[in-house]
Formats: structure tokens, C-alpha cells, sequence
């Protein structure tokens, strides 16, 4: 075989080789396919109602081949400044799911690129949270209504990607975060810093006078409480002394003599036990004559 001819089969096989190369191509069952002809969509490949995705075939130079995401696809919508209805500045960052449902609309409206879908969809969603969250005042967006307002949003951009024909559909959309602006953000610290302290102030004001009137109330009980037990003890004791002065009295009928002794007792007692008490007394006195022997003693 002449070196000719080997150099002919070989420029041979290499053009079989490209031709090959663009005759064939592979759909991932996670994509879809849409095969242009001379820049005209031809057919869909893994669409619904389309064919099954795999190996495929296509004309060689004259047909090429745009692959999309088939899965569900997100978009950081970055951050939005938006006016709430009472005239908060809010610094919204949000986010949506989508996914292609109709590729062929898909690529008419945005073509291939997922930087140009992206912008598109962007600017949707951003003109919608102005609307929605510009309608509402901050705390529903903080908390009172955000799910609503979410669902809301999300029904907006649905409805102008159906209008427009961009082949999508919406699933989800979210607030990442909605934070005032730095210099707002200072002044609402500061005056939420003060409404706690004034709420701090008047909580221990309060809390002060109801320990006084607790204290003022206890110390009335107290009072109270030692002024009825004075009463009942001085009560009791004249009952007892009523009881002993009786006593006394019939002791005293009964026995004359041990009553004279008695007295006399209490007068030693009460002489006697003073270690201070001098006393001048005749020996022969009544007064010591229990001191006595005999029958007088």
C-alpha cells in the first residue's frame, strides 16, 4: 500500500470520526434537550411528551443541540431596598425555586443562557417584592404576616412567568432576611434601648411600692397579732389573780393561824431578800416570832 493512499484512508477515517462525533449525542435523564436545525428548533428531547432521553441522533453541522437543568433550579434574588407602607427602609434578600416545564418556551423567551434567565426572573421577583412588601407595614413583614406575604409573592412572579411565556414554574419563594439599614437599624436600637429601660424603670417603681404597701401590711398584722395577744394575756392574768385573790380568801377563812403565818412568810420574803434592806427591830417584835421557840414560836 503506497504512502499516498495511507494518507487517504487516514483523512478518511478522520472525517468519519467528526461526522461521527456530531451525528451523536447524549441526553442525561436530570436534562432536557432541544435540537435546533439551521437556528430552528427541530424537536425536544425529556420534555413531557417528548422522547426518552439517551443516546440520540442528529445531522451532522446541520443540527446542534441546547441542553437545560430538568431539576428544581434556585436564584439568589440579592438584596432589594424596599418602602414599607408606614415608610420603613427594609433591606430584603430573597430567593426562588423554579423549575422548566416547557422548554421550548423556555428557550424562545431566554435562550440557553442561564446568566440571561436568571436576570429575567430576578427582575420579576424584585418588582413583585416591591409591590407586595410595599403594600404591608414592617412588623407583618418582620413576623405578623410573612408567610402570606410570601405566598403572595410567589403567586405574583408565577402569574407574570405564565404572561410571559417564559416556560417555568415558580414552587417557592422566600425572605432569606429583611434587615433595616445600618443608620436606621442604630436609631431603632436606640430607641427600643430606651422604651426597655423606661419599661425597666417603671416595673421597679412599681415593684418598689407594692413591697412597700406588702411591708406596711405586715407590719399592721403585726401589730395587730401583738395587741390581741397583750389583751388576752392580761385577760388571763386577771382571771388568774381573781382566781388566786378567791382562793386566798377561802384559804384564809378556813385556817387563820396558817394565814398569819403566810403573811408572815411573804413579809420575811419581802424584807429578807433585799441584800441592800436595813432593818432596826425590837428581838421581842411580833414580827420574828416564828423565830420563836415554844408554844408563841
Amino acid at each position: 500500500m503506497s504512502r499516498n493512499l495511507m494518507i487517504g484512508w487516514g483523512i478518511v477515517l478522520f472525517l468519519v470520526g467528526v461526522v461521527t462525533a456530531n451525528a451523536f449525542f447524549v441526553v442525561d435523564q436530570r436534562q432536557q434537550a432541544i435540537v435546533l436545525r439551521f437556528g430552528q428548533v427541530a424537536r425536544v428531547i425529556n420534555a413531557d411528551g417528548a422522547d426518552d432521553p439517551g443516546l440520540k441522533l442528529k445531522i451532522p453541522f446541520a443540527e446542534s443541540v441546547a441542553l437545560l437543568d430538568k431539576r428544581d433550579q434556585g436564584l439568589d434574588a440579592g438584596a432589594e431596598e424596599v418602602i414599607a407602607a408606614d415608610q420603613q427602609r427594609l433591606q430584603v434578600d430573597a430567593f426562588i425555586r423554579y423549575r422548566i416545564t416547557d422548554p421550548l418556551a423556555y428557550y424562545r423567551a431566554l435562550g440557553a443562557d442561564e446568566t440571561t434567565a436568571h436576570d429575567r426572573l430576578g427582575l420579576i421577583v424584585s418588582a413583585s417584592l416591591r409591590q407586595v412588601l410595599g403594600a404591608a407595614n414592617l412588623p407583618d413583614i418582620i413576623s405578623g404576616r410573612r408567610s402570606a406575604l410570601m405566598a403572595q409573592a410567589r403567586d405574583d412572579v408565577a402569574a407574570e412567568a405564565r404572561a410571559a411565556r417564559l416556560g417555568v414554574e415558580i414552587i417557592d419563594l422566600r425572605i432569606k432576611s429583611a434587615d433595616l439599614p445600618d443608620p436606621i437599624r442604630a436609631a431603632v436600637y436606640r430607641r427600643m434601648q430606651t422604651a426597655r429601660q423606661q419599661e425597666a424603670a417603671q416595673i421597679r417603681a412599681v415593684g418598689e411600692q407594692n413591697k412597700r404597701e406588702i411591708m406596711a401590711d405586715a407590719d399592721k398584722q403585726v401589730a395587730i397579732t401583738l395587741a390581741g395577744a397583750h389583751e388576752q394575756a392580761e385577760r388571763a392574768r386577771g382571771e388568774g389573780d381573781a382566781k388566786r385573790a378567791v382562793i386566798f380568801a377561802q384559804s384564809f377563812g378556813r385556817d387563820p393561824k396558817f394565814a398569819a403565818f403566810y403573811r408572815a412568810m411573804q413579809a420575811y420574803e419581802a424584807s429578807m431578800g433585799q441584800g441592800d434592806t436595813t432593818m432596826i427591830l425590837s428581838p421581842d417584835s411580833d414580827f420574828f416570832k416564828y423565830f420563836k421557840k415554844g408554844p408563841g414560836g
